[in-house]
């Protein structure tokens, strides 16, 4: 698996966030506050921890419903980003399921979620300058 450029991942997100479902997931709350304090090396690390004992085995624990939708912002990023379970995995990135993940299918995992997340907090910092001062 090839590492994917900026532009090309977004052009991915954006195909996916199409999708009504995936569309519904934004960060907000706790989970937006989380993403802005902590910055995205230790966002990068929970995801990847996250991914490894989550979706990372060939047939991880509760698979479909082993992914939270809210409560870190990597779980909110799982679901906007369809790589909150195997199946997911394999409908929209074609990453087959029945075997461990790679390391390079966990390094993209990891970098579509943390892009996603980044456009979020970028989106929401955007709209916090449109709105002015409180």
């Amino acid at each position: 698996m090839s590492d994917p450029t900026t532009r090309s991942l977004d052009q991915r997100l954006d195909v996916i966030a199409r999708h009504p479902f995936r569309a519904r997931f934004h960060l907000r709350g706790r989970d937006l506050a989380t993403a802005e304090l902590s910055g995205p090396g230790t966002l990068r690390r929970h995801a990847y921890d996250l991914i490894a004992r989550r979706l990372a085995p060939a047939e991880p624990y509760k698979d479909g419903k082993q992914t939270p939708y809210r409560g870190h912002p990597v779980f909110v990023a799982q679901h906007a980003t369809a790589t909150c379970c195997r199946t997911c995995l394999q409908h929209w990135h074609e990453i087959p399921k029945g075997r461990d993940l790679s390391r390079a299918e966990r390094a993209y995992v990891v970098t579509v979620i943390c892009r996603w997340i980044e456009r979020e907090v970028a989106s929401a910092a955007a709209t916090a300058v449109d709105r002015g001062p409180a």
